[in-house]
């Protein structure tokens, strides 16, 4: 399926709507709420977006499509009997949305609870007999570049396949399991094993139908507000006011709550997990696989029975202002139930954050700094909120206490985030310079600088990054690449986004009307970034010094595959120099790495790798025989197996904590066996031992 949207935080300028002041209030829209929502979200978006775009058949024409696409992907509900009743509205949209209308929308959702009723009957008598295990043929897994299936009949012809293939995926695993299982004296038949898989299927399938139906009307009416905001580009989007609060709590890494992840479980909630040092943890009565039954808040006698409420509606009585208590009724694994009571507190989601380790170097004696930075995080909400820069600027000055030799910053898999802390982070390795261009609307430019002529850490320094470093991580990794400050080390390339985005509070651009309020947030692209030799990340990414082997390197990634991306474009070059360490030697470098990599045999299993793994996410043909899919299976796991001790290997033996983290560590269990999975992770790290030895290349050509 191709990739629509995604989860990556954006590089933002979270100064919110201070721009706004240069302009008027539109006047409000006319309608009820949703239609001034629909309408006031696109005034914002003709005003403000960086490309702008003209609202007319072509624009319906690819909503249309991309709308459907996101509704069935799978081709699993809809038949061309549905597309031909949407058909008509396919070049109507515009005219819709240029009146607060809906009627696309509500055809599409009328038409979806019929499909839901429909396919639930089928898959209900599919699985109500046995399935034929041998039944022959194959399956062709569809997808948005799949037509619908013909009619009613062909449609459920099609879920027969989809469930005998999911059948029989199961019951291998389910023969495996019961093999290895010494407990099981005598080993269920391939009849029996069938029979308790379809019943487990039945059950799952009945779940997630419910899950559907119980999915609020105002979030499947952001999905299609999404479909619109696509149309700009990948990261334009419209938030709910909830979904803008569950924003803001990812990208500071804290809430006022009791710190606890909920899941919906039958009817009631369940405690997935708590928050190591959070207030629930502390409290010591809520555990994990609680179910709670009832909230109540603190001054009031009666509470509020949530059974059969969405998760993220119980989540907004539970979380509440620091000092204030929540009463929750609970139910216990074992059936007890009771009410306790918790003090709702400041919730710090640390593993959001950045944290470093010393590893032994490859040259002898040497000791070399590695920082993990998930995030650019930022809390601009709070005076005594976390932020990235900070936090990196306090691991570096740790790390340089310790007489380190080198330093290994990872990027790898960090989506990005604050362009304030990017600007920031930079200064910390060289001199007052510019970082970044921005460039809005229009062709303006502005040049984003360190002003602090203080560096940080002035010796070696070495990148890491692969193909899901985005946005702000390839603002950093692009500045110190052009300063020749770093070596980039890493995958192909990065991911390649290089827009900025704004929040705008839609309340706040149309005057009145609070008896409609909250309208929700808009997330919009309004300027690009461009690095200080004037080429742009946008599509093309940053492209590493060195490059190493990836197994995903074959994959279609990135931008470039998301709806609607901006184009790549270049401006003139800022003027830009620094004299705390040049790296002159670069080819030499890189030639030394090839060697290694060449003659190393983990690297080359990777390279081979990324061949199986693109034959498996390229295949969409399987077997509808469990013999035939057995031996599919079987060829499978046997070519698996040659690559399945990739990262079992410690390469890296040497890997300490800096004693001024330890006590913080040693709090608690679980925060001491993160701390553990953390050092094996970077022990059995690959990539990180080829950064240490380029570290030791660096120091030996100094």
């Amino acid at each position: 399926m191709k990739s629509r949207g995604t989860l990556l935080f954006s590089a933002l300028f979270m100064a919110l709507f201070g721009f706004l002041a240069a302009y008027l209030p539109e006047p409000t829209p006319p309608g009820d709420k949703q239609s001034v929502i629909i309408q006031t979200m696109m005034q914002n978006l003709a005003r403000f977006h960086y490309q702008p775009m003209k609202i007319d058949d072509a624009f319906s024409g690819r909503a249309y499509d991309y709308y459907l696409n996101d509704v069935d992907g799978a081709r699993l509900f809809f038949t061309q009997e549905d597309i031909a009743a949407f058909a008509p509205n396919k070049f109507m949209v515009d005219d819709q949305v240029k009146t607060g209308s809906y009627e696309f929308f509500d055809l599409v959702q009328e038409r979806w609870g019929n499909a839901l009723d429909k396919t639930e009957a089928y898959f209900k008598d599919i699985l109500s007999k046995p399935i034929d295990l041998e039944r022959g043929g194959e399956i062709t897994v569809r997808d948005d570049d799949s037509g619908w299936a013909a009619n009613d009949k062909a449609l459920r012809n099609y879920w027969e396949e989809y469930i005998t293939r999911d059948i029989l995926n199961q019951i291998i695993q389910k023969e495996e399991e019961n093999q290895k299982d010494e407990e099981l004296t005598v080993k269920p038949s391939t009849k029996e094993v069938e029979e308790q898989v379809r019943k487990k299927t039945l059950e799952r399938y009945e779940g997630w139908f419910e899950r559907m139906r119980e999915a609020k009307l105002s979030m499947r009416r952001s999905q299609y507000l999404n479909a619109l905001t696509s149309m700009f580009d990948p990261h334009t989007s419209y938030y709910r006011p909830k979904d803008k609060e569950s924003f803001d709590i990812r990208f500071s890494g804290r809430l006022e709550g009791i710190g606890a992840t909920l899941q919906n479980h039958d009817t009631y909630t369940k405690v997935a997990t708590l928050v190591v040092g959070g207030p629930a943890w502390k409290a010591k009565e809520l555990e994990e696989e609680d179910l709670i039954m009832a909230v109540r808040q603190e001054g009031e006698e009666e509470a509020v029975d949530i059974k059969d409420m969405l998760v993220e509606d119980v989540v907004q009585y539970i979380r509440g202002k620091k000092g204030t208590t929540v009463f929750l009724k609970i139910k216990k694994p074992d059936g007890t139930i009771k009410e306790i009571s918790i003090v709702r507190d400041v919730v710090v989601i640390d593993d959001r954050f950045a944290k470093s380790l010393i590893v032994d170097g490859a040259g002898e004696g040497e000791k070399v700094g590695y920082i993990n930075l998930p995030s650019f995080y930022a809390d601009f909400q709070n005076e005594d909120g976390r932020f990235s820069a900070k936090d990196i600027k306090i691991e570096l000055e740790k790390l340089k206490d310790r007489e380190v030799d080198g330093i290994v910053l990872d990027l790898r898999n960090n989506g990005g985030g604050s362009l304030r802390d990017v600007v920031d982070m930079t200064g910390f390795f060289i001199p007052e310079g510019p970082v970044v261009q921005v460039a809005g609307r229009g062709g303006r430019k502005e040049i984003l600088r360190d002003k602090d002529p203080s560096v940080i850490w002035d010796g070696p320094l070495v990148v890491l990054v692969n193909q899901y470093s985005a946005s702000a991580s390839e603002i950093l990794a692009a500045a110190l690449q052009d300063y020749n400050r770093a070596v980039i080390v890493g995958s192909t390339s990065t991911f390649g986004k290089g827009t900025v985005q704004r929040f705008i509070d839609l309340d706040r651009t149309i005057p009145g009307r609070t008896d409609i309020k909250p309208l929700g947030t808009v997330k919009l692209t309004m300027q690009k970034f461009y690095r200080i030799n004037g080429g742009s990340t946008q599509l093309r990414g940053v492209e590493p010094d060195i490059v190493l082997p990836d197994s995903r390197s074959l994959l279609e990634t990135g931008e470039r595959q998301q709806t609607a991306p901006l184009k790549w474009t270049k401006i003139d070059a800022a003027d830009y120099s620094q004299n705390v360490y040049q790296i002159d030697f670069m080819e030499t470098l890189r030639e030394k790495s090839n060697e290694r990599v060449a003659s190393n045999a983990t690297f080359q299993k990777i390279a081979e790798n990324a061949k199986r793994v693109k034959r498996q996410r390229d295949r969409k043909t399987y077997p509808l025989s469990l013999t035939e899919y057995q031996a599919m299976d079987r060829a499978n796991k046997t070519e698996a197996e040659m690559y399945k001790d990739l990262f079992d290997d410690v390469v890296n033996p040497g890997v300490f904590n800096i004693e001024v983290d330890l006590e913080e560590i040693m709090v608690d269990e679980s925060k001491e066996a993160r701390n553990d999975e953390f050092k094996k992770g970077v022990g059995k790290d690959v990539y990180i031992q080829e950064a240490l030895n380029i570290i030791a290349d660096m120091r030996e050509l100094e």
